[in-house]
């Protein structure tokens, strides 16, 4: 191929897609769907979970009795999310795969060890990293706080100061003798530090909007025929392969448009920070491909632009849900974790949870990179495929 002959090609191509985007802002609409409305989605959901996400804290109370339950109770009035938890090996797994922030154990015979004035360890379990370090100093002051009448009690018994445990737990203010202690220890591998709010917003409304943008344009394909103008391409001078070239470009186009405008909006606006500029390029770019794959497969094989935008609104919104662009995988149970990376989703905000809350680089996104983009090469080749032969019908 000479040199002339690729850049008539790029040209045509390059004509194809250039007329998809007019088309797409053709649409006045479309503007304040594609620019305005994805930013202030990210705006709200940005303050929503900065300023009341909670980590959840899995409590075992293995005790069960008014002291523990006051306990628990004063964690709750600390504004910890508390999630009950039947054991320590349970608490230890969740902590593990990230379902839990942090676990408190509470032993059995905690009260009884109170009333009988003996030492007594709950133990904390967290992950090594500063935001579960956080959450252990803050759980040892509210467990200091509110054992501080128990422990004045025993030394107040030690002093010779007569009465039962009830008494003096009542007539106690405050005493420094030793009593309650808390045991941290780690589980699993040091983790990254959780995502701000505008960050876990920006990344979920980035992929939301890129997919859904996509196949809603795709009825652009369905009025291109209809109207005969891909037959009228088809009859001109024109290779078939540079038709679906300039089509898929079109697809691709509008994907990255999307991601663009949300990537650059989030970052002037919310401060949010994409991380390394290699490794998010790549990352919008293979999404980029996969949403413009699947418009092109659904524009080449729905019927209707009716039908187009049913179906593109029902797959973007499901395929979102499933993939933790709605809600934080963390929140999913592991079997829904599994199933969500079955979605191209799932990937794209891994790498992007990769970029941003740690140090990773473009190496350290390299497998998410690859799923995408063998998503997006089975994609492009059944939409080119498909559209191939609407075209040569």
């Amino acid at each position: 191929m000479t040199a002339a002959t690729a850049m008539t090609i790029a040209r045509a191509a390059g004509a194809i897609a250039w007329a998809n985007l007019v088309r797409l802002f053709r649409d006045r609409t479309n503007v304040f769907f594609v620019v305005i409305f994805p930013i202030v989605l990210i705006m709200v959901l940005g303050l929503s979970f900065g300023s009341g996400f909670r980590p959840p804290l899995g409590v075992v109370n293995g005790d069960g009795g008014p002291r523990a339950a006051e306990l628990v109770r004063a964690l709750e009035a600390a504004r910890h999310r508390i999630v009950p938890v039947s054991g320590d090996a349970e608490a230890r797994d969740a902590v593990e795969h990230g379902r839990l922030s942090g676990a408190l154990i509470v032993p059995a015979g905690y009260d009884r060890a109170l009333r009988a004035y003996t030492p007594v360890t709950l133990v904390f379990i967290g992950r090594d990293e500063p935001a579960a370090r956080r959450l252990g100093a803050a759980l040892t002051a509210v467990v200091t706080r509110v054992t501080m009448p128990a422990r004045a009690a025993a030394y107040a018994r030690s002093a010779g100061v007569s009465g039962g445990f009830d008494e003096l737990v009542a007539r106690a203010e405050a005493a420094p003798a030793p009593g309650v202690t808390v045991a941290v220890s780690a589980a699993g591998a040091a983790g990254p530090s959780p995502l701000g709010g505008y960050g876990l917003a920006a990344t979920s409304q980035l992929l939301l909007f890129m997919f859904l943008t996509s196949l809603n344009a795709a009825s652009a394909v369905i009025e291109t025929r209809q109207l005969g103008i891909s037959r009228r391409m088809y009859a001109a001078p024109v290779p078939v392969g540079v038709i679906l070239l300039g089509e898929a470009a079109g697809r691709v186009g509008v994907a990255l448009l999307q991601g663009l405008v949300i990537m650059a909006g989030s970052a002037l606006l919310f401060g949010v920070r994409w991380g390394d500029p290699a490794g998010a390029a790549l990352l919008l770019v293979a999404f980029a491909l996969v949403s413009g794959g699947a418009a092109m497969l659904l524009g080449a094989a729905a019927r209707t632009g009716q039908q187009a935008n049913a179906l593109g609104l029902l797959l973007a919104l499901g395929l979102a849900a499933v993939g933790g662009a709605m809600a934080p995988l963390e929140f999913f149970p592991a079997p829904m974790r599994l199933l969500a990376h079955v979605t191209p989703h799932a990937w794209a905000l891994d790498g992007f949870a990769e970029l941003l809350r740690g140090d990773a680089g473009l190496a350290g996104v390299l497998p998410q990179l690859g799923v995408l983009t063998g998503y997006a090469a089975a994609l492009l080749t059944l939409g080119a495929w498909r559209l191939r032969a609407t075209l040569t019908r």
